[in-house]
């Protein structure tokens, strides 16, 4: 729990101090250019989710997702005794709070606000730390999920635990294991 939010309070302090320092020296400026045009710092508000996907019109909607995720991670903290898992959700957490923080706190209004983009490179969409510390745990995420690592720190296949003595499962099993004769 404690490497979980950890990451989660990194990520949100960086996003936020981040995003402060471009409000204040990028606002109303021509892009810095980086390794040509390579990468760029820009100012950019977006109403969409992340990278300007949607529009002002579903801004409400993202707040909502972005709680929703929230709650889900806060509530599933306790269960978690991987490390991996506790990285990966912690950035997800930390992402998340930083866009919601945008959300919530940034014009035209609270739960409305736009979110503050500021990196961007050729042919993708102008994004934050927000946004990548999203993507890098949905990404870890699912590398965790497809190889078989478990919330609780155990590793490979589940298996079904053995049905309780005189539930239904457990009496079609004794069904199954019966002589074929023995019903006739």
């Amino acid at each position: 729990m404690r490497v979980l939010l950890g990451v989660a309070v990194a990520v949100l302090a960086l996003d936020i101090i981040s995003k402060t320092i471009v409000v204040a020296t990028l606002s109303d400026r021509p892009a810095v250019h980086l390794l040509g045009n390579l990468l760029m710092f820009t100012e950019s508000r977006n109403p969409g989710a992340a990278f300007s996907i949607g529009g002002p019109s579903e801004t409400i909607l993202f707040t909502a997702i972005a709680v929703g995720v929230i709650i889900f991670i806060v509530r599933s903290a306790r269960r978690i005794h991987s490390l991996a898992w506790a990285v990966a959700l912690g950035l997800l957490l930390g992402g998340a709070m930083g866009n919601l923080t945008d959300r919530i706190f940034r014009s035209p209004g609270p739960f409305r606000g736009w979110v503050v983009d500021w990196i961007q490179v050729p042919h993708w969409p102008v994004f934050n730390l927000a946004d990548s510390a999203i993507v890098c745990g949905g990404i870890l995420t699912v590398l965790l999920a497809m190889l078989g690592y478990h919330l609780d720190g155990t590793h490979g296949e589940r298996k079904a635990p053995p049905p309780e003595p005189g539930s239904d499962a457990s009496a079609a099993d004794a069904d199954t294991d019966a002589p074929a004769d023995a019903e006739r």
